[in-house]
């Protein structure tokens, strides 16, 4: 009783931690830190993420939270597939704001077509959860591999990336365990959402990057 309540705690810790709000939040921080674009400015970079945090993860937050208090929605976690359409949109709306602030400060264009692809993952999670529940835990961080391994193979990266991008396939995987664990998806929700969220940003960088 005791070792499955530790093993429900960090499946519960990691999927706080790893919550789909700060998707863009931590792509932006791999962008910014890792690749060519850390020569940049330790203020400029700062400025950047927090104007990106506040855009895909706090803004949607707020609204998931007046959500919650007029009673639209019961579960602040969203775990019920018939209470993420709203938020859903939501999202998709505040990741479009995104990619137009990073065109404003002249981001490089496949800085901005990772955040576009995140923008068209959101949507299709959306569309598809209409009829099946996918893992939006998974499709961020499905759109993170694709962005580390895309920075690599473009040459924009600013040291090796090889022990990162292991680290976060593992991290993946834990994540992916832990919506086991939590009984929130079934393997096939999960290996979905990671694979929505790794075409889309690898298709957008690799296409029109």
């Amino acid at each position: 009783m005791k070792r499955a309540k530790i093993i429900t705690g960090i499946a519960r810790f990691l999927s706080t931690a790893l919550t789909p709000l700060l998707a863009g939040t931590y792509g932006t921080l791999l962008v910014l830190w890792t690749s060519v674009l850390c020569l940049l400015p330790y203020g400029t970079r700062v400025m950047t993420l927090v104007t990106v945090m506040g855009i895909t993860c706090i803004l949607p937050l707020m609204i998931i939270g007046g959500l919650h208090h007029f009673k639209y929605i019961h579960d602040r976690r969203l775990n019920d597939r018939n209470e993420r359409l709203v938020p859903y949109v939501a999202a998709v709306a505040c990741y479009v704001a995104a990619v137009f602030y990073l065109q404003h400060i002249h981001s490089p264009q496949w800085f901005v077509m990772f955040m576009a692809g995140s923008a068209v993952a959101v949507a299709l999670a959306a569309l598809i959860n209409v009829a099946w529940k996918i893992s939006a835990h998974l499709t961020g961080l499905g759109g993170m591999v694709a962005l580390i391994y895309q920075i690599h193979v473009q040459g924009l990266s600013a040291f090796n990336l090889f022990y990162l991008l292991c680290g976060t396939i593992v991290l993946a995987g834990l994540v992916g365990t832990s919506r086991l664990v939590l009984k929130c998806h079934t393997v096939m929700q999960v290996l979905a959402g990671f694979a929505l969220g790794y075409v889309c940003v690898t298709l957008a960088m690799k296409l029109f990057g």
